[in-house]
């Protein structure tokens, strides 16, 4: 019960922390940045989260179901749509894929520029 309760406090912290301070990232993103880094600094101990979030990973299917029924209900208009869809999912895996490539390789390029100076 107590690993549960940390873990809402986090997710409390992250959507407070988001409102309050207008921070450009979701609240549970926040919320779970704040929790990595209060488990590496050693606040919260990784025993105290284990048994909740074993019961939640356990019964992750039931948080997708709203969005299965979704499918479900608009399949219909997915079936419709299947074309756009499909291309849109290839288009936008190249894009991603070719963005990630040019930025490792930029990266990569200034990594060996400060190799070569040191």
């Amino acid at each position: 019960m107590r690993g549960l309760a940390i873990l809402f406090l986090y997710n409390l912290l992250g959507i407070a922390g988001n409102k309050l301070l207008h921070v450009p990232l979701p609240g549970n993103v926040l919320g779970m940045m704040l929790l990595t880094v209060s488990l590496l600094a050693g606040w919260v101990k990784l025993a105290w989260l284990e048994e909740s979030a074993q019961f939640l990973l356990k019964h992750m299917m039931l948080f997708f179901a709203p969005t299965i029924v979704g499918v479900i209900v608009y399949f219909g208009d997915i079936g419709a749509q299947w074309l756009p869809i499909v291309a849109n999912l290839f288009v936008s895996t190249a894009a991603v894929l070719a963005v990630t490539g040019w930025v490792t390789g930029k990266l990569a390029a200034r990594h060996e520029e400060e190799g070569d100076r040191v």
